[in-house]
């Protein structure tokens, strides 16, 4: 597979998949052009995917697709849609980067996949104290956003 990179230009290719449910919480107060703005430093953002519930608000999913986010609702786990989309595009699309927002150390062994076959990975946590150890330390990089 030809990596993304060649496509655009010599920045790393970067893609970002953000877990709404832990990251979009009201005591984190988290803007999702922070979390952009924090994947937009690691090189060229080919994809950034919001993953929501069955919940979600009309307001919540227009907001994040006016801020340039692919917003995936599914009415199952929001974890398990997110891995296997997250696994997947890290495996099959010549990905340099690979950011997952969270807080949840359900998405370790996704981190862990992707940096085992070449990919980078960052571990973004929504502030200091909703930061997973875990994920931080599975990671090559870890940001935390300001609170």
């Amino acid at each position: 597979m030809q990596p993304l990179r060649s496509l655009f230009s010599e920045e790393p290719t970067v893609a970002l998949f953000v877990d709404g449910p832990n990251v979009l919480r009201e005591e984190f107060d988290v803007d999702l052009d922070d979390v952009r703005a924090a994947a937009d430093e690691l090189g060229h953002l080919v994809t950034a995917r919001l993953y929501l519930d069955e919940h979600a608000t009309p307001g919540l999913i227009q907001a994040a697709e006016a801020r340039g986010f692919e917003v995936v609702v599914t009415s199952g786990d929001v974890d398990v849609k997110l891995a296997v989309d997250a696994t997947e595009f890290a495996l099959t699309e010549g990905l340099d980067v690979l950011a997952v927002a969270s807080r949840d150390t359900d998405f370790k062994p996704v981190i862990e996949k992707a940096a085992r076959t070449g990919v980078r990975t960052v571990a973004i946590a929504p502030g200091e104290h909703g930061r997973s150890d875990a994920l931080r330390n599975a990671a090559h990089d870890a940001r935390v956003l300001e609170e």
